[in-house]
């Protein structure tokens, strides 16, 4: 080999080596600017926000806040309410995730705020997606005689309960419902009965179970179905969201 092509060959290497260089120097600087996805959680009805607590986004991707329910002011319609919440929404393109009623709400906050990306879990996109008992409350104001004051009442069922199956599950009730204020409940059972919305939004993307048995998948359009997810997959399919939560957020 000639001294002269010894010599082409080390540039051709060289050159190659600074290249990769950079382009792995790029990589670099572009991963640690990147700012963190701003992620806010809204839980379903009468929830908290301890619904979520097995929820677990890469911390150096994502920058989670979890939302809280307020009472409504009297006479407050849901777009009030929205516009109301929407203002605690610190970050600009937040992506906002709603559960069940929080579903519904994050789609009306929407409204307000320029978010990335919209994704309800367990909930509806219109009220073309309601079963049939939501239209048929609606049609008999019926909703209008759903005992609320008995979840407002969780506390002193439990001291009164038998068996360890029901005392479970009231336990359960106990620590993730907590929001049972009377003035909420009612509001919050007629906003979900009585809301407009007739036209699902196409960029909302909606995850759900198969085994739903609130709003059952066979009226839910264009969804990501989760085989046996039920209404409280938030917490039964919790690794589930942890795998594809991530993925669903970033994907375009």
């Amino acid at each position: 080999m000639s001294k002269e092509y010894q010599f082409q060959l080390n540039d051709i290497i060289l050159c190659k080596f600074r290249d990769n260089f950079l382009l792995i120097l790029y990589n670099i600087i572009k991963t640690f600017s990147m700012e963190k996805i701003s992620v806010y959680f809204m839980p379903g009805l009468a929830a908290n926000s301890s619904i979520f607590e097995r929820i677990a986004l890469p911390e150096e991707l994502f920058d989670t806040h979890f939302m809280e329910w307020e009472i409504p002011f009297e006479k407050e319609s849901l777009k009030e309410y929205a516009h109301r919440i929407s203002k605690k929404i610190t970050h600009k393109n937040p992506v906002l995730v709603g559960v069940s009623f929080g579903g519904i709400l994050v789609q009306e906050m929407a409204k307000f705020l320029n978010p990335k990306k919209v994704i309800i879990i367990s909930s509806v996109k219109s009220n073309q997606e309601f079963p049939t008992t939501f239209k048929l409350a609606k049609s008999t104001k019926a909703y209008k005689l759903i005992p609320t004051s008995l979840i407002a009442q969780i506390d002193n069922l439990a001291k009164f309960t038998f068996g360890d199956r029901v005392k479970q599950r009231l336990k359960l009730y106990q620590k993730f419902l907590s929001v049972r204020d009377i003035t909420y409940l009612n509001w919050s059972i007629e906003k979900i009965i009585l809301w407009d919305r007739l036209k699902a939004d196409p960029n909302v993307v909606h995850i759900h179970g198969d085994a739903d048995e609130v709003f059952p998948i066979k009226n839910i359009n264009n969804c990501i179905v989760v085989k046996g997810g039920t209404h409280i997959m938030i917490l039964s399919k919790y690794k589930w969201m942890n795998v594809n939560l991530p993925k669903i957020i970033i994907d375009k």
